[in-house]
């Protein structure tokens, strides 16, 4: 995703030798580059991959529709054109079993009831709602909301927004991002934590016994407006199957403008710099003095989209895998815009589709082939919450402690060629240096981070592979535009905007594919690198997940 995913890193170069986790290097020499490899990469077939999996053709690749089997067949006829062997088994596909729920409120307008008066809430215009239970209707009647701060429990920050609260038949109101944003005292100062995250607070919730969840949306904490929440909650919700059919979790969850969230507060007779305080270490729980009745309407139905899957076998140590990852859904057909309705998806995430198809050409090109496997991954549903790199992450075709490293790849920059390029979580994996190490053979050095606040790291499809101990990386462009003209950047840049979870998000004369293929390129380098290393990097020293890579690779 563009806006929502955005490339962030900085790190030193602190030299290969400390990622080594036992074993011999190999002799291949980390300086070299693989030109005939890297000359694959072309802007001709690149191109024509875009425009193929973002033409209307696809519907707006939605899991669960005709554009899912239309994507998932395209993407495995590419691998046999290519020469990329089936990855699970004799197979392209692994299944992924999801649920699809369709939820409305029975009544669009939500009714609050405060004791300084009542508010009527329009549906999609100030809030959204759905549930992730399996239930054909949802009946709330008179729950009481209660502010909770930021909705997190987080022992090794001192951080407890449920302490001595009891949530049960009540619903929680929840602010986005976590302390860190506002205190840099606080949590991981700027950068964001996984506590940040919406899905992270929907998780506690129900954990915590609430009965429903509402978000209150801040443009600049979440780093998107209102429009992608909206987008993004128009139409079904899909989910892996859920134990108990879902039964143990909020019975709903939604999110509320900022603006509604005010009003909120002030019909129940509080100041909405409570918020404020909610920021400040100590803060506890209040009741809002405001309850709402909550009746929705709901279909679902269980089927199985897929994750496409291929592989180049490694010729010492096949069993050893670098596996690539770019997610091939979008959000399908949804509100008109102009008079068009397909969500086309062509820079979130044809671009990184197009580039697995790029870097297979490459490394069939490369003059020594690799060492370890090389597996690309096309994942389902990672719109939708990183379904698909989930289960794949739950139920890996590959062995997680043979799994050297994921690279991912979303939403590519169009915009143009830069001199450097940035790291999702800095300081989190040592390949980090691997990406530096590459990155010098192209004169481009890892740039600091832009935004660590939107939570990057946690964002994208490398993160489960992350939760269970793989290192990830996902990284794009940064820097500087080597493009001299500066009025041409601004152009491209201004037509370019505005384009993330939208239908405008469409292949154009705006496009510029130099970077792209740059950054292209700068994987492969990185993947060839691991795949004739004998090294498996773990998380650095500092990294949350440090303990889960070290479990990994113990065993």
């Amino acid at each position: 995703m563009m806006n929502n995913k955005l490339f962030i890193g900085a790190a030193l170069l602190l030299g290969l030798a400390s990622c080594k986790s036992g074993g011999e290097s190999s002799s291949y020499d980390k300086n070299s580059l693989d030109s005939a490899a890297t000359a694959a990469i072309t802007e001709e077939s690149y191109k024509a991959y875009v425009a193929k999996l973002s033409s209307d053709e696809f519907l707006g690749r939605k899991p669960f529709s005709k554009g899912d089997t239309l994507t998932v067949n395209y993407i495995q006829d590419q691998f046999k054109a290519l020469g990329v062997e089936p990855g699970n088994g004799d197979s392209y596909f692994q299944e992924v079993p999801m649920v699809e729920i369709s939820s409305k409120p029975v009544d669009p307008n939500l009714t609050f009831k405060g004791k300084n008066g009542d508010l009527t809430a329009k549906y999609l215009d100030d809030y959204v709602i759905g549930t992730p239970q399996m239930a054909d209707q949802i009946d709330v009647e008179n729950t009481e909301l209660v502010f909770a701060g930021f909705g997190i429990v987080a022992p090794e920050y001192k951080w407890n927004d449920y302490e001595g609260l009891d949530v049960k038949g009540k619903t929680v109101v929840v602010m986005v991002s976590d302390p860190g944003r506002y205190d840099k005292n606080l949590f991981k100062a700027d950068t964001m934590t996984y506590y940040g995250r919406w899905i992270y607070k929907f998780e506690e919730a129900s954990r915590q016994g609430a009965t429903g969840i509402l978000l209150i949306h801040e443009t600049e904490a979440a780093s998107y407006g209102w429009n992608v929440v909206r987008s993004g909650w128009t139409g079904p919700q899909l989910s892996l199957v859920p134990e108990n059919k879902g039964a143990d979790l909020s019975k709903f969850q939604g999110w509320v403008s900022t603006e509604t969230a005010k009003k909120l507060f002030q019909i129940g007779g509080l100041n909405p710099d409570v918020m404020e305080q909610a920021k400040k270490p100590g803060f506890k729980a209040v009741p809002m003095n405001v309850s709402t009745s909550v009746k929705l309407k709901n279909s679902f139905r269980e089927s199985k989209s897929n994750n496409v899957i291929g592989t180049i076998k490694g010729t010492k140590r096949p069993d050893e895998t670098i596996i690539y990852t770019a997610h091939w859904d979008h959000l399908g057909i949804g509100e008109a815009s102009n008079g068009d309705s397909i969500f086309n998806g062509a820079i979130d995430n044809a671009t990184g589709v197009a580039a697995l198809f790029e870097l297979a050409k490459a490394f069939k090109a490369a003059k020594v082939q690799p060492e370890r496997s090389i597996v690309f991954l096309a994942v389902t549903a990672e719109e939708q919450g990183l379904l698909g790199s989930q289960y794949y992450a739950e139920h890996p075709i590959y062995p997680l402690n043979k799994t050297v490293a994921n690279l991912n790849m979303d939403s590519f920059n169009p915009v143009g060629a830069m001199n450097g390029f940035r790291v999702t979580g800095t300081g989190q994996t040592e390949l980090e240096d691997y990406a530096i190490l590459s990155g010098a053979k192209f004169n481009r050095k890892l740039v600091p981070e832009g935004s660590p606040t939107s939570g990057g790291f946690y964002r994208s499809d490398h993160f489960n592979f992350v939760k269970v101990g793989v290192p990830g990386l996902y990284m794009g462009s940064g820097g500087d535009y080597l493009e001299s003209d500066t009025t041409i950047i601004k152009k491209r840049q201004e037509a370019l905007a505005g384009r993330y979870h939208a239908v405008t998000d469409e292949l154009d004369d705006n496009w510029n594919f130099d970077g792209i293929l740059a950054d292209i390129r700068l994987f492969f380098d990185i993947g060839y690198t691991l795949s004739m290393d004998t090294i498996f990097p773990n998380f650095k020293a500092k990294s949350e997940f440090k303990e889960l890579g070290d479990k990994r690779l113990s065993k």
